[in-house]
């Protein structure tokens, strides 16, 4: 049957297949979201990565310079008291411990002290830590023996950090290698922080499950999410706020640590890393410092439950300061012993006796607290010279310098003593004072106070204070003629007496003496021990203002001088400082030692960069600068500085000048003893009267701090060209033994007097000084 073929409907049209175009524009949508989410992630973790190789890759850390006071040397016959040991131990944050266990101990038994001293890397060698036994007397150590018995020549102690030079965000730490690190921390902190560390790839869900079970168990927290990996990126790169996105950073920068980096490369930057307290103003990260910081003591020294606190302290170092709430801390850190023990690193037996033992903190932080920020401001200045600021704040630089702590502490207890003691006894007010102290042989600069009070944001006198010298001056203007042997000598006569001096401005200048009165004729000698301004003029502009002032060049002073008559009683301003390298040239028998701050300079490697070795040079003749420092003893025995014998010994021979400037503005006093040198200044901010000479104001405070630190007398030792000869002091002339009252100059040769003297009768000829035909009316 054939199939009938049916007709198609003209008014029939067949419907056409509808498109969806909505639900292909919501594919392409999520396609193009889905490519710039990822093409965002892509950059993102790119810029991530960039960050986490710069900065981990780098430099990682700036790490603070450290500046550490000149090393005290121990030996037998030294003049150190057991307490002054004693307290040079505690600066040093030595321990007691009666079985000397680790470096850094002692032990007091009657008139000796057992120790165990500090392994430390100088600038020049290596000092190994050493078992001693200091034996004292009463004049200071008697011997210093070795286990065996053995007397030791001389030990050099590790130095006292005194302080740090910190860059702009004030983080300080001290770096340490994982190989060097103590196994039980390592342990400690896995067992605390992240069990999984060395199966997990940066995070660990596994760790995050289980801190959240044991959270609802102890109905608090007890444990982290965190994963050390991750702590590390919130410490190294991130802050702490709680929000989302910075935890999201936070587990992104995580595998990129681990991807990039080694389990051993991220478990070192951690434990430097890691913040563990506040020192102040500086945070305290890495277990290297927290552990000077809480115990006093080096990582490798600390024992199971020391380690086991500085572990507690990773959840929260605030929470949880031994310092403030010991209670807390304790609590914490018997739970960090107990989770190292669930994980087996230590027996329950060693967690039982652990958790028995007290905390042990020190009562409070004995970091470097810059406490002598006068004198590490000199010290920054010195190095600005040759170092950028960056290299000094970020570079882990070690500098060595030369203040004697017990010498700075000294002169500061000295300073509070009698500054208050002469604002009593005086009209004296609100009283300044600045101080520096050298070792007269070096010229390093052993002390030096910018205040009366020790500020880091204070004005820096020492340093900066410019202030008329006064007399100081005049010891410059008796060498310069005394350079001229065959005009002046020590006994030359030189009149007292009134003088106007015609100025270029076309005024007079008329000094007067001190006391307003006029003293005829008189040698160099009183005239400078009595300190005569009329007599010193005229010297000085006999042999020349010009001539004087070269000769303060050539004794170290730079600073531009003006030459004028006013500059030989002292009108032109100096800081003390500037003084003190006056001086030293005089205390250097006429060779001039640039005073000096700095020892060493050594990288964090132990290169040595820059060493500051002792610099001598001739400046001014040696002969002439002995008959000054002559005269100057004179100064000190019957002249403006007789009082200082009223606290030494007749014979310890000082050399000093005292100062004092117009209507009593300022006091100065610079002087020297066999072993050191010392400049003091008193005066006002204000520049107003403080009605004290140098020998009421300077003086005073000089002899007290001499008194406490100087052990040595003066011995001049005159050159060979020097000659003694017997003189009759009133007038000048040769005398014999039986001459009454007679004494024993020296002179240059050649320049020794020829006539005698009558001895108690009217001189023949009597010498008629020139100096008053010169300037006769």
């Amino acid at each position: 049957m054939a199939e009938k073929t049916r007709t198609p409907n003209p008014r029939y049209k067949p419907k056409k297949t509808q498109k969806k175009p909505q639900s292909h524009w919501f594919r392409n949508t999520i396609v193009m979201i889905f490519i710039a989410c990822s093409f965002v992630l892509f950059c993102l973790l790119g810029y991530f990565d960039y960050n986490v190789r710069q900065k981990f890759e780098g430099k990682r850390w700036a790490i603070p310079a450290r500046v550490y006071a000149n090393p005290v040397e121990l030996f037998a016959g030294q003049n150190l008291t057991p307490e002054s040991f004693l307290e040079l131990l505690q600066h040093l944050n030595y321990r007691q411990d009666k079985q000397l266990k680790s470096e850094g101990s002692y032990l007091v038994e009657d008139q000796q002290i057992m120790l165990r001293t500090r392994a430390f890397d100088f600038w020049d060698q290596r000092e190994f830590s050493k078992l001693l036994t200091v034996n004292f007397g009463e004049t200071g150590i008697t011997s210093i023996v070795n286990p065996v018995d053995e007397e030791v020549a001389i030990v050099r102690m590790d130095p006292v950090q005194i302080g740090s030079f910190y860059p702009a965000i004030k983080e300080d730490r001290i770096l340490i290698k994982l190989e060097e690190t103590p196994d039980i921390l390592i342990k400690g902190l896995l067992a605390s922080e992240d069990r999984d560390f060395y199966n997990h790839i940066g995070i660990s869900f596994r760790g995050i499950a289980r801190a959240l079970m044991a959270d609802l168990k102890a109905g608090g927290m007890v444990q982290g999410g965190s994963t050390i990996t991750q702590q590390l990126a919130k410490n190294f790169y991130l802050t702490s706020e709680r929000r989302v996105w910075r935890k999201i950073r936070e587990i992104l920068m995580a595998l990129i640590l681990e991807f990039r980096y080694s389990k051993h490369e991220i478990l070192e930057a951690y434990l430097n890393e890691i913040y563990l307290g506040q020192d102040g103003a500086s945070a305290v990260h890495g277990f290297g410092l927290a552990s000077e910081f809480y115990f006093g003591a080096s990582l490798r020294d600390l024992n199971l439950e020391q380690l086991a606190t500085l572990v507690a302290l990773v959840r929260g170092p605030s929470q949880y300061d031994p310092r403030r709430y010991p209670d807390r801390t304790l609590e914490r850190r018997n739970l960090v012993l107990e989770e190292m023990a669930n994980e087996q690193y230590i027996t329950l037996k060693q967690a039982d006796q652990a958790k028995q033992k007290p905390l042990l903190i020190m009562p409070r932080s004995r970091l470097a607290k810059n406490r002598y920020p006068g004198f590490l401001d000199l010290v920054k200045r010195q190095l600005k010279q040759e170092y950028h600021e960056k290299d000094l704040t970020s570079d882990g630089l070690r500098i060595f310098t030369t203040l004697d702590t017990q010498i700075q502490d000294a002169l500061q207890k000295t300073l509070d003593a009698k500054i208050k003691q002469l604002e009593k006894s005086s009209r004296a007010k609100n009283l300044e004072t600045a101080v520096v102290v050298t070792r007269r042989d070096s010229g390093e600069i052993a002390a030096l106070a910018s205040g009366r009070e020790e500020t880091a944001s204070g004005f820096n006198r020492a340093l900066d204070a410019l202030r008329p010298i006064g007399s100081l001056v005049k010891p410059a203007v008796y060498l310069t003629a005394l350079q001229y042997p065959n005009k002046y000598t020590i006994t030359t006569r030189v009149s007292d007496s009134d003088i106007t001096v015609n100025l270029p401005n076309g005024t007079t200048w008329s000094p007067k003496n001190y006391d307003h009165r006029e003293h005829g004729n008189v040698s160099l000698m009183t005239a400078l021990a009595k300190s005569f301004n009329l007599a010193t003029v005229r010297i000085g502009l006999d042999v020349g203002v010009a001539r004087t002032a070269k000769t303060l060049k050539e004794m170290g002073i730079s600073r531009e001088i003006d030459v004028f008559p006013s500059l030989l009683l002292g009108a032109s301003s100096l800081t003390p400082i500037e003084v003190t390298q006056m001086y030293q040239t005089l205390a250097g028998d006429g060779f001039l030692t640039p005073i000096r701050a700095i020892r060493a300079v050594v990288a964090d490697g132990g290169k040595q960069l820059q060493s500051y070795p002792f610099v001598v040079r001739q400046a001014v003749d040696p002969s002439a600068t002995y008959l000054v420092n002559t005269m100057l003893q004179e100064v000190m025995h019957n002249g403006t500085g007789h009082s200082v014998y009223d606290e030494f010994p007749k014979d310890y021979g000082i050399v000093g000048k005292t100062g004092t400037t117009n209507d009593a503005k300022d006091s100065w006093f610079a002087g020297y003893t066999g072993d050191y040198l010392s400049v003091v200044w008193l005066g006002r901010d204000d520049n107003q009267p403080i009605g004290l000479t140098g020998s009421t104001g300077a003086l005073p405070v000089w002899t007290a701090l001499m008194k406490q630190i100087s052990r040595q007398p003066v011995t001049l030792i005159p050159p060979e060209n020097i000659s003694t000869a017997l003189v009759d002091p009133s007038n000048g002339l040769l005398a014999n033994k039986a001459c009454r009252g007679a004494k024993e100059f020296p002179y240059l040769t050649g320049s020794v007097p020829t006539a005698y003297s009558t001895c108690g009768q009217a001189v023949i000829e009597q010498d008629k000084n020139w100096f008053e035909d010169l300037f006769s009316e």
